[in-house]
């Protein structure tokens, strides 16, 4: 078989493979834009016998308060992930110092902790933590516990991707910032940070998406006001029948903003996610 043959099968599998993906997508399409007597299981791959956005101006009234708090979960949860992985990364592959493998270890070993396992210590936690502080509904019941929580899960992932990434810098570059009298502060601010553009796409990805995906934590740790678009979206049932285009146009308002992140930032992902996987 000829080279010209062979990249037509291989043009014609990935068709293949992306039509077979795009299946879910279109049965979501179809069905948010067809009316209630429409959406059912055993028209779904039908297109719509009238066309109407009914469903997408109800999915928007009962999902946009929880899409606005999810904003306010995933931005500043992920900022702080990446700010304090970053931290954490710069000083474990740069500034040594006696027992770093050791506690570096220990970092790794919270990411295999699950939810499940610690949701009763952390539920109270947040709540001695509004008693102590006096600021009722803040921590347990409100976002910034939920935040709170998210970026203490995150700092073992954060810490890794950035120390991995961190390796790959030279060494004889911070030693020179060190000999020109450069102190931690310093060297990271005009060294590391400026080249640290891909390790931060691949953490704000990673923990934008977990933020905005999360329900576990956000059923046990908010109340109905600070539920964030996937409690909402989990909420979106009819008493006696399924409103399948309501759910679908749901799904697909909630799924956009992560599929942006990726669209802006996708392209460093993998750049970034593989740094260091050669060296130290």
């Amino acid at each position: 078989m000829s080279a010209r043959a062979v990249s037509w099968v291989r043009f014609a599998l990935l068709i293949a493979f992306v039509l077979v993906f795009l299946i879910p997508v279109y049965v979501l399409l179809v069905t948010s834009f067809k009316p209630l007597s429409e959406a059912s299981p055993g028209q779904a791959w039908n297109l719509p016998a009238t066309w109407t956005l009914e469903a997408w101006r109800v999915a928007w009234e009962k999902l946009s308060p929880g899409l606005l708090n999810s904003v306010l979960l995933a931005v500043p949860g992920a900022l702080l992930s990446c700010a304090l992985g970053s931290l954490n990364g710069y000083v474990l592959s740069k500034w040594r110092f006696p027992g770093a493998d050791l506690l570096f270890t220990l970092f790794l070993f919270g990411m295999f902790i699950p939810y499940q396992g610690v949701m009763i210590p952390l539920v109270r936690l947040l709540v001695n933590l509004n008693e102590v502080t006096g600021l009722q509904g803040v921590f347990y019941g409100g976002i910034p516990g939920l935040i709170l929580a998210h970026v203490v899960y995150g700092i073992p992932i954060c810490t890794l991707i950035f120390r991995n990434y961190y390796v790959t810098i030279p060494d004889e570059l911070i030693e020179a910032a060190r000999v020109d009298g450069a102190g931690l502060i310093r060297v990271y601010r005009s060294i590391v940070l400026p080249v640290s553009g891909p390790a931060i796409a691949v953490v704000i990805i990673w923990q934008f998406t977990s933020l905005w995906n999360d329900f576990l934590f956000a059923v046990f740790l908010t109340g109905p006001q600070s539920w964030p678009a996937t409690v909402l979206l989990n909420n979106i049932a009819g008493a006696q029948a399924t409103p399948y285009s309501q759910q679908m146009a749901a799904a697909l308002l909630s799924s956009i903003p992560t599929m942006l992140i990726y669209l802006f930032l996708g392209r460093f992902f993998m750049r970034g996610l593989m740094a260091g996987a050669l060296k130290g």
